[in-house]
């Protein structure tokens, strides 16, 4: 994979977990990243390991449901470092575990935000920035094998997983001439403290269950979500716009 060595990358949701991977991830590999998240001790400490290595990063506070914070985002990334090459929009939240009819409408609402309207909120001003540059950019939504299938009692983050992929798609079509490539990924259950907090992975008979719905009989790694995007990222993608991309341990194929 080619080096990412003068670019610029965005990364949402990077206090932890997916994001700080993916963000240490493109650092490693030559990027400077702009690291946000509404977290702020987990923000810094992804630029502390991003620094100790000898990368360039720095932090900002984005709460991704204010598109006003979002467009801020992309000024900072540009102020900073003079262009916006990758975003990565990661950022989001697990929500209730309940039925459809017993699942709260605020509690519906805010799953929505983060995770739907958050997605939106940051394409808006991260294409328009990539679309006025010379060389394009790329962007990669994070979505989930929820975005595709169903899943009992997770309707609201289900519901927007399948609304980040409809986004995905349509950007790409809208993009397909502009030198602008979106994508998305589509991780499996992936051992990161939103599991744990969700009691999944602190529970071992739910954890063997969740588990054995995936062919490899086992749980993803934050790192190999971050490979997937950085390849989406790569010259190696150049003709890869509009996909959904499963990196999920052949969940998708039962």
């Amino acid at each position: 994979m080619g080096s990412f060595t003068d670019a610029v990358a965005v990364v949402t949701g990077a206090g932890s977990g997916i994001g700080r991977t993916t963000a240490v991830e493109f650092a490693d590999r030559g990027a400077s990243v702009l690291v946000t998240d509404v977290d702020v001790d987990g923000g810094e400490e992804t630029v502390a390991q991003i620094e100790a290595a000898g990368g360039e990063a720095r932090f900002l506070e984005v709460d991704v449901t204010d598109p006003d914070a979002t467009q801020e985002m992309v000024d900072v990334a540009v102020d900073a470092y003079g262009r916006l090459d990758y975003a990565f929009n990661n950022a989001g939240v697990g929500g209730a575990q309940t039925p459809v009819t017993d699942y709260d409408p605020d509690d519906w609402q805010a799953v929505i935000d983060v995770n739907l309207v958050g997605v939106f909120n940051c394409m808006k001003p991260e294409i328009a920035q990539m679309q006025e540059q010379d060389g394009g950019g790329v962007v990669v939504n994070n979505s989930s094998i929820l975005g595709q299938v169903g899943f009992e009692a997770s309707s609201g983050y289900v519901a927007a997983k399948h609304g980040v992929l409809g986004l995905t798609k349509t950007a790409a079509l809208e993009n397909g001439e502009t030198g602008v490539r979106v994508n998305a990924v589509c991780p499996g259950f992936i051992e990161t403290p939103l599991l744990e907090e969700g009691g999944i992975t602190s529970d071992p008979e739910m954890r063997k269950q969740i588990e054995g719905l995936h062919a490899m009989n086992r749980l993803g790694t934050p790192q190999e979500i971050a490979d997937a995007v950085c390849w989406l990222c790569d010259d190696e993608a150049s003709f890869v716009t509009g996909q959904a991309l499963g990196v999920e341990g052949g969940y998708l194929s039962r």
